[in-house]
């Protein structure tokens, strides 16, 4: 993505994340992350020399907490923070609008992607149902057939393996960072949109 912080905002925004609270510095690049919405995370290469600088105007003191280093606001980043808090707002503003154009084109993708799916779900259920027409059947109703009631164990036993797979990586993913809203929308609407789709090519 292309930068987000104009010359000098970072650390503006640095002193914000701080005025909430004493922080690690792991901890304040998780939260930029998470303003993002997983979308950006800089790095402690990027973070840890601003930290520094911050420290060397006094606008932010440092304590230790055992190998960990805190980082606190000092009255005078306040005091430069509440000088500048219109400047503040205004990057606020311009990551939330970052933000709100990742979703519409990630939203755009789905959309592409699901039609995709669509289309290969439709093959998919024709080609299954030519396969059927010349499979020999008894003159018993199919739905009671063996081979039917296999076919539909077997469709049983995917959409568990698939549930039980997203599952896991549903948790992984938890395990090592928050599960944004903008993921959680993903999540939705790609369940919502293959749902569409399979009954769509079980009612044709």
């Amino acid at each position: 993505m292309p930068p987000v912080f104009a010359h000098g905002a970072l650390r503006l925004y640095l002193l914000a994340l701080l005025e909430t609270g004493p922080k690690h510095g792991y901890e304040l690049i998780k939260a930029l992350g998470e303003r993002f919405g997983g979308t950006y995370s800089p790095s402690a290469g990027t973070i840890y020399p601003r930290l520094g600088k911050l420290e060397e105007e006094g606008l932010v003191a440092t304590e230790a907490e055992g190998r960990r280093t805190k980082y606190l606001i000092t009255d005078a980043g306040r005091a430069e923070l509440d000088s500048r808090r219109q400047e503040l707002a205004d990057v606020e503003e311009t990551i939330s609008a970052s933000v709100r154009r990742l979703a519409d084109n990630l939203r755009e993708d789905i959309r592409t992607n699901m039609r995709g799916l669509r289309a290969d779900l439709a093959a998919t259920a024709e080609a299954a149902r030519a396969n059927a027409s010349s499979a020999s059947f008894t003159s018993r109703p199919a739905g009671h057939t063996p081979d039917s009631q296999r076919t539909l164990k077997e469709a049983e036993l995917l959409i568990q393996r698939f549930r039980d797979d997203i599952r896991v990586e549903l948790r992984q993913y938890g395990a090592s960072q928050p599960l944004t809203p903008l993921a959680l929308e993903t999540v939705r609407t790609v369940l919502d949109q293959a749902r569409i789709s399979i009954r769509n090519s079980l009612r044709n």
